[in-house]
C-alpha cells in the first residue's frame, strides 16, 4: 500500500491553486489572498471580482477513481469555509460587496469552475 506524505499532497494543492490562479487572473480577477488561515480553517483563494468577493476552494485528483474533486466539498468543509469568511470579511472591514463562494475544480488537467458554489446561511 503506497503512502501519501503531507508534505507531497500539500505539494499538489499548490499545484492545483497555481491552475486556477491562472485561470482566475485571466478572467480580470483580482487575487486578494492566498491560503488565507483563520486558526485551523483555510481559504484556499480570496478573489475580488468586479464588486463581488469571492471566497474561493480549489479541489484537484490526478483521477476519478475515488470520485469527482467537487464531492470532496462535504457539508463539513463548506461550514468551515464559510466561518472563514466570515472572520475575513470581519477584519478585513468589507464593506458594500457581495459576497459568494466559489469552487475550482481540476481533474486530470481539467479545470472546472464552479461560480456560487454554494451559499452561506
Amino acid at each position: 500500500m503506497k503512502t501519501i506524505s503531507k508534505k507531497n499532497t500539500r505539494q499538489k494543492g499548490r499545484k492545483y491553486e497555481k491552475l486556477a490562479e491562472e485561470f482566475l487572473l485571466k478572467r480580470g480577477f483580482e487575487i486578494l489572498e492566498r491560503n488565507w488561515q483563520a486558526g485551523h480553517r483555510e481559504i484556499d483563494l480570496i478573489a475580488r471580482d468586479g464588486s463581488a468577493i469571492a471566497f474561493i476552494e480549489v479541489k484537484g485528483a490526478k483521477s476519478d477513481s475515488y470520485g469527482h474533486p467537487a464531492e470532496k466539498m462535504t457539508p463539513r468543509k463548506k461550514k468551515n469555509l464559510i466561518q472563514a469568511a466570515e472572520k475575513y470579511i470581519i477584519q478585513s472591514n468589507l464593506t458594500g460587496f457581495d459576497i459568494r463562494f466559489d469552487l475550482i475544480t481540476i481533474l486530470d488537467e481539467k479545470l472546472e469552475y464552479y461560480r456560487d458554489a454554494f451559499w452561506g446561511e
